[in-house]
């Protein structure tokens, strides 16, 4: 990993993060802030409204987050477990090209969703400040808890656990 270019994407992440200090603080019981993205494969995500009745574990991610790659992948086998219990994970990369984002996922060997943050609005919108940040959204599209930097399998599990 070349130091100067994560340094340089998270002097950018938080000078992003800045640009909208009148921007609610996302809270526990609040409503998760709405947004449409583009998929990976072209298709739109419209977040909360196509999600109701599932749980989301919505990730903040990009393949230069030390702590992503390992992340992403132990919590494949939860996702694939707990999926037709509906729990859906919304990966949401962070201002890379989707030329990177697919070769990521082909080499994690990712299923589940992948949406593209381009600019980086949803990220400021949810007020992330590094990565990996997620949130856990329950049923009713209400913010239940937050993950901020790496998390285990097992705290993962128990995060979502709960509310399936």
């Amino acid at each position: 990993m070349n130091l100067l270019r994560l340094s340089l994407c998270l002097v950018l992440l938080i000078s992003l993060a800045a640009c909208e200090p009148d921007l609610p603080a996302i809270k526990t019981g609040a409503s998760a802030p709405a947004f449409t993205l583009e998929r990976l494969n072209g298709a739109p995500v419209h977040f909360p409204e196509q999600y109701r009745g599932q749980v989301v574990a919505l990730r903040f991610w990009a393949d230069w987050c030390p702590y992503c790659h390992a992340e992403m992948q132990a919590l494949e086998p939860i996702y694939h477990r707990r999926h037709e219990e509906g729990l859906v994970i919304l990966a949401v990369n962070v201002m890379q090209s989707p030329e990177t984002v697919q070769r990521f996922a082909e080499e994690l060997g990712l299923s589940y969703e992948i949406a593209l943050d381009r600019q980086g609005e949803v990220m400021r919108r949810y007020q992330v400040m590094g990565l990996p940040v997620t949130f856990i959204i329950d049923r009713q599209g209400i913010v239940r808890s937050r993950i901020i930097g790496e998390s285990t399998p097992e705290v993962f599990e128990q995060a979502v656990a709960g509310l399936l």
